[in-house]
């Protein structure tokens, strides 16, 4: 169904604009973990950011959670913060081992993968763009294990990196499930706060403790930033903008993190973009594209089709 927006308090290129943005800030955000989680062990940097964002979100909007919060917004929340640190741990696991180029865009493919998860959870079958995305996807991966020194591999953290997507595809189908009748910035707060919770006990149990006291500045600005602006800032500027922004086109900018994550790991982290990685990535991409942006632009012409059906064109009386 074609969404179409009128009388929007600006013009449509900002929010556009917001869903660049978002992405640059998620892209960065890949860049930030990447150097941050040698000082800083993985499930302890998902605790640390994922309790702050759920503090600082819940802070500016308690007057509103007093009035909506109750036990199903809690055992919703819970469902989605425990997929959500499940997503998190993996990937920054997987950003110890591998580089941050890979995981942007082996982290893109959740939305290759959502399809066929729906089709295998609630029976929904995919479509012929889907079965077109993930051939596609699946070469560039290939080309990305082929483009180490050792030939045909991948390493453990890209490994990890893909079960990150897979988690993350549970998350966004567990978000579409709940979504409906219950307020979603407040399942976002729960969610944080349970993901954080998860971060710190799994940390407890399997991780070295950081210490504190001797983290560099740096470390501390790493942490503020995947907090305040890769969780709360661009979750907001997502939200804003969707309300907005058609789907097709929508999806489409947001699938640029992965491109925006490999161009700042070139930037800051001098990673080096070989032809074959190259060519992993731009399949990748491409089958991002077809996955999320054309049957969105289909479903959009059929709609007009329909619509020109049945509201004919009035006929000019001949004289």
């Amino acid at each position: 169904m074609t969404q179409i927006i009128q009388h929007t308090a600006r013009p449509l290129w900002t929010y556009k604009v917001f869903l660049l943005l978002a992405a640059a800030i998620w892209g960065l955000g890949t860049v930030v973990i990447k150097s941050t989680v040698d000082a800083f062990p993985p499930a302890w940097l998902v605790g640390v950011r994922f309790t702050a964002a759920g503090i600082i979100l819940g802070a500016i909007m308690l007057p509103r959670f007093r009035k909506n919060l109750d036990a199903d917004h809690l055992k919703k929340g819970g469902v989605l913060g425990a997929w959500l640190f499940l997503a998190y741990w993996a990937n920054s696991t997987g950003l110890t081992d591998t580089t941050a180029s890979n995981s942007a865009f082996l982290t893109s493919l959740y939305c290759v993968i959502i399809p066929f998860l729906g089709w295998a959870l609630r029976g929904s079958k995919p479509t012929r763009f889907n079965v077109a995305a993930a051939v596609v996807c699946v070469a560039g991966v290939g080309c990305v294990s082929f483009a180490g020194a050792s030939g045909l591999s991948l390493r453990f953290g890209d490994l990890a990196t893909l079960l990150s997507a897979l988690f993350l595809s549970f998350h966004v189908l567990f978000t579409a499930k709940y979504a409906r009748g219950r307020d979603m910035t407040l399942l976002t707060v729960v969610q944080f706060v349970v993901a954080g919770a998860l971060g710190f006990a799994a940390g407890i149990v399997f991780e070295p403790m950081p210490t504190f006291s001797t983290l560099g500045l740096d470390t501390w600005i790493s942490l503020a930033y995947l907090a305040v602006f890769a969780s709360c800032i661009a979750l907001l500027l997502q939200n804003v903008a969707v309300a907005h922004v058609d789907p097709a086109p929508a999806s489409l900018f947001l699938a640029t993190e992965s491109v925006f994550g490999v161009t700042f790991s070139i930037m800051f982290l001098g990673e080096a973009l070989t032809a074959p990685l190259f060519a992993g990535f731009a399949l990748i991409f491409a089958g991002i594209v077809v996955s999320e942006y054309l049957p969105l632009r289909a479903e959009k012409k059929r709609a007009a089709k329909r619509t020109d059906i049945e509201d004919p064109p009035a006929e000019t009386p001949t004289r």
